[in-house]
């Protein structure tokens, strides 16, 4: 017999979920384990949602199960309950948790840091089986239990709504800058689409200390970008007049990093970032 959500665990949880592909949200409890040896338990004050949860809430993707709730990136206050055995975090302590929580730190990928390649890899907001069975929720909910390995701490001058985003898209485009050698003082840079990812693109490339373009569709964003967000230029790419040839080879999920010339005063990186 299937044990309802309500009663996997003695914890009693509020949130908002999805029962249906309509994608609307309502009033959901549901339960969470107690606070293990290795665990942090704590309240959710903020709750960032990125398009994926969107595609979850309305089964796009063909994997939804519901009730789904949705929240990829949450910014919380640790006040509630650390484990026995929990040495990274204390009581009062501000943390966050992106969408991962947990890996069978076991595997090559584990033992590399690289957990998001861990083959039992298991996702909060996509309605996953932890390992005791029971279903993995997200963000939009009061109440959190994450093994400690899965949290991170947050910087006390950070307010908790600026630094809920950074759990998601920030690490999304962080994550490849590095890995392709475009943190390095001096480069120039093009990020292709000024959406959510390219917002954090440029923000990057500009604290690396390189010479920014933003390249988008519309030209009703140049003002954030040059403005707000430190860009140097900013090429509309459905006029033809303003794009000049390149090439682009390597694509990286929804950050593409792509190495590219321009034929004209060169760029020598590219980013495209997709909301």
């Amino acid at each position: 017999m299937v044990v309802p959500p309500e009663i996997e665990h003695p914890r009693i949880a509020c949130g908002w979920a999805a029962r249906d592909t309509s994608g609307v949200l309502c009033p959901f409890k549901f339960s969470r384990r107690e606070t293990r040896e290795k665990d942090v338990t704590f309240k959710v004050l903020y709750c960032g949602i990125c398009h994926s949860d969107l595609h979850m809430l309305k089964n796009q993707w063909g994997m939804s199960t519901y009730p789904v709730v949705p929240g990829m990136l949450c910014a919380i206050l640790t006040y509630l309950k650390v484990g026995s055995k929990v040495h990274k975090f204390k009581v009062g302590d501000k943390v966050g948790v992106g969408c991962m929580v947990l890996s069978c730190r076991s595997c090559q990928s584990c033992a590399n840091n690289l957990a998001s390649h861990c083959p039992k890899m298991i996702m909060m907001t996509y309605g996953g089986r932890y390992v005791d069975g029971t279903t993995t929720y997200r963000g939009y909910f009061n109440l959190m239990v994450v093994d400690e390995h899965f949290v991170i701490h947050i910087l006390d001058g950070l307010p908790l709504d600026v630094a809920t985003p950074l759990l998601c898209a920030e690490i999304t485009v962080f994550s490849p800058l590095r890995y392709f050698g475009l943190d390095k003082l001096g480069l120039q840079f093009g990020v292709v689409s000024f959406g959510g990812l390219g917002h954090m693109a440029v923000k990057f490339a500009k604290a690396f200390g390189a010479k920014v373009t933003v390249i988008n569709t519309s030209p009703n964003k140049k003002k954030e970008a040059i403005e707000h967000l430190g860009a140097d230029s900013f090429v509309v790419s459905s006029d033809q007049m303003q794009v000049p040839f390149w090439k682009l080879s390597i694509i990286y999920k929804e950050i593409i990093i792509l190495p590219f010339s321009f034929t004209q005063e060169a760029a020598k990186n590219v980013c495209i970032g997709f909301t």
